[in-house]
């Protein structure tokens, strides 16, 4: 069987793709289109960076590329995923944290609002902390401060208990990029409902996305670099890098932010949430009603409304 290959990932709709290189790599990054006659300059609008979670591409920002306007927004495809390059190694927070300062300064610009997802939330949150100066605003969907999530998963039972399972799973060699991506990617299909609402899942667009995920998945080298965020995250905690980066993050930041979670996310529960206050304590927390773990494609009306105020005070 045939093997996909990254052109599944370039998918037409209201944006443009492009190939950006930063970082030493090269990215695939969509950018919405600007509203017909609307003439202004692309690096004269306010820069809007949106990052996917695990497993994933930019097209989870399909409905934020979209709905978002008065800015120029870009969704981006992370290392080793979708379109962009898949290097052997960088899977660090360092590394990525470089990654989107790099995209930054290739777009034209001196700073952007970074929008991020779970692992993308993780590398908004590293970014914010190494890079401050090229951070406008943070906001965050079912991504607490690394830290914050470390702590609840040591002293909370149920953290631990949504979050340990699989992340000590993807720890072993070759095995976890197999379950993932046997069977067209049966479990990454298996992994998704997991974590997402019922209601969504009776939609059209649950059954699209999850076609065109599994495709992407199955890209080469995608499931195993996906996998080296988790195995990172793990294996850090063990070495003086991972040591030295949380040092780095645990300290409060006085960048606007904002921070959505679904209120039904059976995987980041509120316990990290509540913690992660202490390093925004100027922050938004809220809550969107009837959505789990991906709320920006489970209720996008909502999330969008929420960053559009977001956006137009920061």
């Amino acid at each position: 069987m045939t093997r996909p290959d990254p052109s599944v990932t370039r998918i037409t709709g209201p944006w443009r793709h492009r190939d950006v290189h930063a970082n030493g790599i090269r990215f695939q990054c969509v950018e919405a289109l600007p509203a017909t006659g609307d003439g202004t300059p692309l690096t004269a609008r306010p820069l809007v960076l949106l990052l996917h979670g695990f497993a994933s591409f930019w097209w989870s920002w399909r409905h934020q590329l979209r709905g978002l306007s008065g800015a120029r927004v870009v969704a981006v495809d992370l290392r080793g995923y979708g379109g962009s390059d898949k290097p052997p190694r960088g899977y660090d927070g360092w590394t990525l944290a470089g990654d989107t300062a790099g995209l930054i300064r290739a777009l034209g610009h001196t700073s952007a609002t970074l929008v991020g997802h779970a692992d993308g939330g993780l590398v908004c949150w590293a970014t914010a902390v190494l890079h401050s100066r090229m951070v406008r605003a943070v906001a965050l969907i079912s991504s607490p401060h690394p830290a914050a999530l470390r702590a609840s998963v040591l002293t909370g039972r149920d953290q631990s208990r949504a979050l340990l399972p699989t992340l000590l799973s993807y720890q072993l060699p070759l095995w976890p990029e197999r379950a993932l991506t046997r069977n067209d990617a049966e479990g990454l299909e298996h992994l998704i409902r997991h974590r997402a609402s019922s209601q969504w899942q009776t939609t059209a667009d649950f059954s699209d996305t999850v076609v065109r995920l599994r495709q992407a998945i199955q890209i080469p080298s995608a499931a195993h670099s996906a996998l080296e965020y988790q195995r990172w995250a793990v294996r850090s905690q063990f070495r003086s890098e991972g040591r030295r980066f949380l040092g780095l993050m645990n300290r409060p930041s006085t960048i606007p932010l904002l921070h959505l979670r679904g209120e039904a996310d059976p995987y980041v529960l509120t316990n990290p949430v509540e913690r992660s206050v202490r390093y925004a304590p100027h922050g938004h927390f809220l809550d969107v009603a009837g959505a789990a773990h991906y709320a920006h494609e489970e209720a996008p009306d909502e999330v969008n409304e929420h960053l559009r105020r977001f956006l137009a005070v920061v």
